[in-house]
């Protein structure tokens, strides 16, 4: 549960003024490495919204679609015919934080929330990655490719569709 929260931060960076976008849509590739160097790489599809919605579709190594709205973060797991809903709380406003990351260079910007530091890296207007340090230490490395911006994109796009038989945990 707690890369889900990092996924909301890093949906909500995607989005952010300072970084002059509405919209996101891009191909990414998530590493995790942890304290003992071992790897972990994943792969799937983001699209993201003002003010916070984002589908994260995740494709290798597994198949899994991480639904963020405002007010809550869905899971959405075909392999174990599972769902887990989440609410988000209403006093994390990771839009001010985000409008008070701070540039470090041409392309680089540093933002904080709860301790963590976030490094986002662009190229042209585009972010090419975001690094932070996990709760358990571990160095996330999120890239970009084939990266898309302000492009309109309908909130149908987040509409969470859970079949019948799935079971549906609340959390």
């Amino acid at each position: 549960m707690k890369q889900i929260f990092y996924l909301l931060i890093i949906s909500s960076l995607l989005s952010s003024s300072v970084l002059n976008m509405d919209s996101f849509e891009a191909d990414f590739n998530q590493i995790i490495i942890d304290e003992k160097g071992k790897k972990l790489s994943y792969s799937g599809y983001v699209v993201a919204l003002k003010p916070q919605y984002a589908l994260w579709s995740y494709k290798k190594p597994v198949i899994k679609n991480v639904y963020m709205t405002p007010n809550s973060v869905t899971v959405v797991e075909p392999d174990i015919e599972q769902a887990v809903i989440r609410k988000i709380s209403s006093d994390l406003d990771f839009f001010k934080m985000i409008q008070k990351a701070k540039k470090i260079t041409n392309n680089k910007y540093i933002a904080t929330l709860n301790a963590s530091q976030y490094t986002i890296l662009l190229d042209n207007s585009l972010i090419q990655s975001i690094s932070y340090m996990d709760e358990f230490e571990n160095k996330v490395t999120i890239f970009f490719t084939h990266q898309t911006k302000n492009k309109e994109i309908s909130k149908d796009v987040f509409t969470i569709n859970i079949p019948f038989e799935y079971d549906i945990i609340r959390d």
